[in-house]
């Protein structure tokens, strides 16, 4: 079993928020936390993938949760949104910390049917899919070090190829599809993507012709690390513009893809400006480009995709449990100068990253990290060209090569 560096936070929100929400992608280990966690703190647990429990709780929701012992846990709570107005009447009267531990394979706050979001009485955390260090039981604090602004070791070494960064995104983060073969990881994906859009998505919207999702997806798949272009996608899937957006939503509501906002020092200009799109796992994307490693040996720009998509999600996983509030955006002026990662921390530091498949680094690599830190000025903390090397590199003020492997090693 992993042990997840999630864990902390759930515990400590325990101790003092009457609703925890853990939400995620189907087969993350959400159930598996949430059973640790129930061992630890004696906890009562229903799953809602129980059909008998399901019923139970559609039938009178009212008296399922006033007649279920407390604390509980209730696994896959999205299918059941009537329950959220008792949990919310009953928290009202029992302001009690712990008292609910929520998970979803859908993020409740985004189903337009919910009654009540809750609001000021749920504390939300997402599990993500296992990150690097997690799986090999290290826990990570490269983000912690840079806003921390502790040095970066010039000329350190650390083992990172860019062979080996692409056979950890072959295998993804999902720990099922961690010890498959390529031929089983193939044939687990092609099942967990069915099993989503025949029961999930069926279950939150009722639409039809859901034989266009699987289609959508590898057209995404194929465009990761781009800025989203909602009219020419539309027109390349052949969909209605209404409808590629309720799609979109669907998706990103089953965690199965997320979006990277742009950064703009005018806050309300990041409001307007369209997102990056990722896969919230690397293996699904070689499971839906139909790829495999031979293939990225020869094509450069797929295999450009896949080595941004791992470090973004990396990123992503470890901004999730960190005790810092950093937000990860992109950044693009009207020059098309363009910076792959910016990471906010609360007091307005930065911390920027451009990510790089190459194993050697020029200085023009620095070139549009140079134009962001004069652009910033004092906020601008360090500058990160993450790239398939295996050495700590000075480019200059504030400006370093990093091995990608150094996210975890």
């Amino acid at each position: 079993m992993f042990k997840r560096y999630l864990e902390k936070k759930i515990l400590d929100a325990l101790e003092y928020s009457p609703i925890i929400l853990l939400r995620g992608a189907r087969q993350t280990g959400k159930t598996t936390l949430a059973k640790v966690i129930s061992a630890e703190k004696n906890y009562n647990y229903l799953t809602f993938d129980n059909l008998t429990t399901l019923v139970a709780a559609k039938n009178d929701p009212i008296s399922f949760i006033s007649r279920s012992e407390k604390p509980i846990i209730l696994d896959e709570i999205q299918r059941v949104p009537e329950l959220f107005l008792p949990i919310k009447s009953d928290v009202d009267e029992n302001r009690i910390p712990g008292r609910y531990f929520l998970t979803g394979s859908a993020d409740p706050l985004l189903i337009p049917k919910l009654g009540d979001s809750l609001a000021g009485r749920m504390r939300l955390l997402t599990l993500w899919p296992l990150s690097q260090g997690e799986i090999e039981g290290k826990k990570e604090h490269f983000l912690n070090d840079l806003f921390e602004k502790k040095e970066l070791v010039i000329g350190q070494k650390i083992d990172c190829s860019k062979k080996n960064i692409l056979n950890r995104a072959l295998k993804g983060g999902y720990p099922t599809s961690l010890n498959l073969t390529d031929r089983q990881r193939s044939e687990w994906f092609n099942d967990y993507i069915s099993l989503v859009l025949q029961k999930d998505i069926l279950d939150l919207s009722k639409i039809e012709n859901v034989t266009q999702m699987p289609n959508l997806l590898t057209l995404l798949a194929s465009r990761v690390g781009g800025i989203l272009n909602t009219e020419e996608l539309a027109r390349s899937i052949k969909l209605s513009g209404v409808t590629l957006h309720r799609y979109l939503d669907l998706l990103k509501t089953l965690f199965l893809i997320n979006f990277l906002p742009p950064w703009s020092g005018n806050l309300s200009k990041r409001m307007v400006k369209s997102p990056k799109i990722y896969l919230n796992d690397t293996a699904l994307q070689f499971f839906l480009l139909n790829i495999d490693l031979d293939r990225l040996n020869t094509d450069q720009y797929l295999s450009g995709s896949i080595i941004e998509n791992f470090v973004i999600l990396e990123l992503f996983k470890q901004i999730s449990w960190s005790n810092l509030n950093i937000q990860m955006h992109y950044y693009r002026d009207y020059n098309q100068c363009e910076v792959d990662v910016v990471l906010e921390g609360s007091n307005g530091d930065l911390v920027a990253m451009e990510i790089k498949s190459g194993q050697t680094i020029t200085n023009n690599d620095f070139k549009n990290l140079k134009k962001f830190q004069n652009y910033v000025g004092d906020k601008f903390i360090q500058g990160i060209v993450l790239y398939t090397g295996d050495t700590f590199l000075p480019f200059g003020e504030k400006l370093t090569a990093c091995p990608i492997s150094s996210l975890w090693g």
